[in-house]
C-alpha cells in the first residue's frame, strides 16, 4: 500500500473537511485553511472582571491562574487557548485571570507560561455554549525567575492585530485576514506569533516555499514555538521532506504534547512510514488515532499500512474490516476495499 500524495498535511490541514482524504494529513495542524475553521480565534479579554456581554452561540472561557498555595497570582501571565494545534484564542492575565471566547464545541487545552513559574497546561471540555470555568495551578521554579524561558511578548496593538487576523482567518475571509497580518508585521515584524501568522496565510495561499521560511523563523526566534514546530513538520511532509519533516514535528510532540495533539502526530507517523520506520509509524499512527476521538477516521488506514509493512496481516484486515464497517460512506472506503481484496489476492489473509 502507498500513501497518497494527492493530499499532504498542509492541504488536509487546509481543507479542514470532514471529508478529508486517509492519507492526507494535511487536514490537522490547519484544519484552518481552506475551509472555515471550526474554531474562531476569540479577542483575548484581558481583565478579570465577570462578564456582561451576551455571547450568543460562542462560550466564555474563564480562565484563574493560582499559585502553589492556591490563590491567584499576582503577576501576569500569558494565556494561550487551542483546539488541537490550531490557536483559539491569546490574552494576559489581571489579577490572576482572563477570559477568552470561542465559538465551537471540543476539546481544548489552555497552555500558560508566567515568569518563576514552570510552564502549566489543562485540557478541558466545552459542550455547550455559555460560560465555562477553568482553573490552571502553576508551579514554581527553583532559583531565579530569569531561568525561565521566556517568549516574547506582543504589544497590546500587534496583539490584537494578530488576534483579528486569526479570526479573518476563522471566518474564510483571507483579504481581510492579510490586512490584519500587514498591520502585524509592521507593529512586530520579528516576533514568533507574527511569523507564525504569516505561514498559516502562505498554506492558504498554496505557497508552501514562503510557509517554510517564516515557520523555521519561527522557530529560531523562539525555539519552544510548538505550534510554529508543528507547521514547519507538516509544511516539509506536504513537500515530501518527510526526513527533514521529522525533528520539528518530534520537537512540537516534546515542548507541548497536549496541545500539538492527534494532527502532529498523523503526520509524524506518515513520515516515519515514508521513511521505512514502521515500527515507530504504527505506534504514532496508532496514538493518533486514539486521541482523535474520531475527528479523522482515516487515520486508520494509516494504522492499517503500518500493520501491512510490519507483517502483522491479520490485524491490518481487521482494521480495514472495521473501517469499511464504520465509514462505508466515506470516500476512502474504496480505498479500504481495494487493500483488503489486494492482502486476500497475495494470500496474506483468508477471505471471508
Amino acid at each position: 500500500m502507498q500513501v497518497s500524495q494527492a493530499d499532504s498535511p498542509c492541504r488536509l490541514l487546509l481543507r479542514a473537511s470532514a471529508d478529508c482524504r486517509l492519507l492526507s494529513i494535511s487536514g490537522f495542524l490547519f484544519s484552518l485553511l481552506l475551509a472555515p475553521l471550526s474554531v474562531i480565534p476569540a479577542h483575548a479579554q484581558d481583565t478579570g472582571t465577570a462578564a456582561t456581554e451576551f455571547y450568543g452561540k460562542g462560550t466564555a472561557v474563564r480562565i484563574t491562574i493560582r499559585d502553589p498555595s492556591g490563590q491567584p497570582i499576582s503577576s501576569s501571565a500569558i494565556v494561550k487557548l487551542f483546539r488541537g494545534t490550531i490557536p483559539a484564542g491569546q490574552g494576559e492575565t489581571n489579577n490572576g485571570r482572563a477570559e477568552l471566547v470561542v465559538f465551537d464545541l471540543g476539546e481544548f487545552t489552555v497552555v500558560v507560561n508566567a515568569a518563576g513559574y514552570a510552564s502549566a497546561q489543562q485540557d478541558f471540555y466545552i459542550n455547550a455554549a455559555g460560560e465555562t470555568a477553568v482553573d490552571v495551578s502553576l508551579h514554581a521554579l527553583s532559583g531565579n525567575a530569569s531561568n525561565v524561558a521566556g517568549r516574547p511578548v506582543l504589544a497590546p496593538k500587534a496583539k490584537k492585530a494578530v488576534s483579528e487576523a486569526f479570526e479573518a482567518l476563522g471566518a474564510d475571509n483571507l483579504a481581510q485576514a492579510q490586512k490584519h497580518a500587514s498591520e502585524a508585521v509592521r507593529l512586530a515584524p520579528g516576533h514568533p506569533d507574527v511569523l507564525y501568522l504569516q505561514g498559516i496565510i502562505f498554506l492558504k495561499q498554496r505557497d508552501w516555499s514562503k510557509a517554510q521560511d517564516v515557520f523555521e523563523k519561527a522557530t529560531q526566534e523562539d525555539p519552544s514555538h510548538a505550534g510554529a514546530f508543528s507547521a514547519l513538520g507538516m509544511t516539509l511532509c506536504d513537500e515530501g521532506k518527510y526526513e527533514a519533516a521529522v525533528e520539528p514535528l518530534e520537537k512540537a510532540l516534546q515542548f507541548n504534547p497536549a496541545a500539538t495533539s492527534w494532527d502532529t502526530r498523523w503526520a509524524l507517523a506518515k513520515a516515519y512510514y515514508h521513511l521505512a520506520r514502521y515500527d515507530q509509524a504504527l505506534q504514532m499512527s496508532e496514538a493518533a488515532l486514539a486521541s482523535s476521538n474520531g475527528k479523522a477516521p482515516e487515520i486508520q488506514l494509516l494504522v492499517a499500512q503500518s500493520l501491512t509493512a510490519v507483517g502483522r496481516y491479520d490485524d491490518a484486515a481487521r482494521q480495514l474490516r472495521e473501517f469499511l464497517r464504520n465509514h462505508s460512506d466515506r470516500h476512502e472506503a474504496a480505498t479500504a476495499r481495494r487493500w483488503l481484496e489486494g492482502l486476500a489476492a497475495n494470500g496474506k489473509i483468508h477471505r471471508n
